[in-house]
């Protein structure tokens, strides 16, 4: 299940672009709260490539985005994208060296196409990339990785539907404001309300668990407890 809860939130007239906002969301997460994202997974490749490097080496988060439609592709990748060698077999994310900062891709496929070409006795199968080459193409989670479309198609595409229901549901879409103060204001309540039903959530879920735990029908192992009834009637009756 996804819980979403508000963390910081801006109020900005309508002409600001999001790009200017999400270095110092992450700079007061660190400041304010002492904790950090390990991912941020987002709609479009709307910050620059920079900014991305600078957030990926200053706090170790990693930014998970799409590629603008005018962005080029490396000769290294097919549209998808997908990481191709130079004779077009498909290779596959095999992880990340932190220390030496080395992505290393390689090929997984049960026949690939190494069998047949003609570079395959000096072919090493494995290849390295610097995170920093293209940052949405490599940065901390390659974009071509099970991992990042997991985030994007699975994960991230449920924000705009969870918004534009929760605005319905504050009534937010019936309410043109003008005004950023009234704005600034109704943008507080909005969160209020969101974070009351995450934290009534989280106890819901926390409590559920308590009660499955001291269930005497369950012992610990999880196993159901067989003539737990008929003995307590037994002792009853007794």
């Amino acid at each position: 299940s996804i819980l979403l809860a508000p963390l910081v939130s801006w109020a900005v007239p309508a002409h600001r672009g999001e790009a200017l906002f999400l270095r110092p969301s992450l700079r007061y997460c660190a400041d304010h709260l002492q904790w950090l994202p390990d991912i941020v997974v987002g709609d479009m490749a709307y910050i620059n490539l920079q900014t991305q490097r600078r957030i990926r080496e200053q706090w170790r988060v990693a930014v998970v985005t799409k590629l603008r439609p005018d962005m080029n592709l490396p000769a290294e990748f097919d549209p998808g994208p997908v990481m191709k060698c130079a004779q077009g077999q498909r290779l596959e994310w095999l992880g990340l060296h932190e220390t030496e900062q080395w992505h290393w891709f390689g090929v997984t496929e049960a026949n690939p196409l190494c069998t047949c070409c003609w570079q395959q006795h000096s072919c090493p199968r494995e290849f390295s990339f610097r995170p920093w080459e293209h940052e949405i193409l490599y940065g901390t989670i390659p974009l071509s990785s099970r991992v990042a479309q997991q985030l994007l198609w699975q994960a991230r595409s449920w924000i705009e539907a969870t918004q534009s229901y929760e605005k319905h549901q504050l009534g937010l879409s019936q309410i043109f404001l003008n005004s950023l103060r009234l704005t600034w204001i109704m943008s507080l309540l909005a969160d209020t309300v969101a974070l009351l039903r995450a934290a009534s959530a989280a106890d819901a879920a926390a409590n559920s668990t308590v009660a499955s735990r001291n269930d005497p029908a369950t012992n610990r192992f999880g196993l159901g407890v067989k003539h737990g009834p008929a003995f307590m009637k037994n002792a009853e009756s007794t």
